[in-house]
């Protein structure tokens, strides 16, 4: 399922510079992985959703190039989010 806009909002300011930036790379890194969790719990419940499936790796793969720019960029930017995110293990 979608998430909400008050997460939304909440990621915003917690990962953006302030409350109207969404289009950096760690906000968006941050909105993506809040999606992919959520798309990850209807998986457990509808198994054959195969055409969501599809926009879930879409999402999956969007998020691994803009982590991919971040680590291009600036190291220490990519090291803070997946830190404060916990995507890698």
């Amino acid at each position: 399922m979608a998430i909400t806009k008050e997460l939304k909002n909440e990621l915003v300011t917690k990962f953006g510079k302030d409350a109207k930036d969404t289009g950096s790379p760690e906000v968006q890194v941050a909105i993506l992985t809040a999606n992919i969790n959520s798309l990850s719990e209807h998986f457990a419940k509808f198994k054959k959703d195969n055409h969501s499936r599809v926009g879930l790796l879409r999402m999956v793969g969007k998020r691994r190039r803009l982590l991919d720019y971040l680590v291009k960029k600036d190291i220490e930017r990519y090291r803070k989010v997946i830190a404060a995110l916990g995507i890698r293990k």
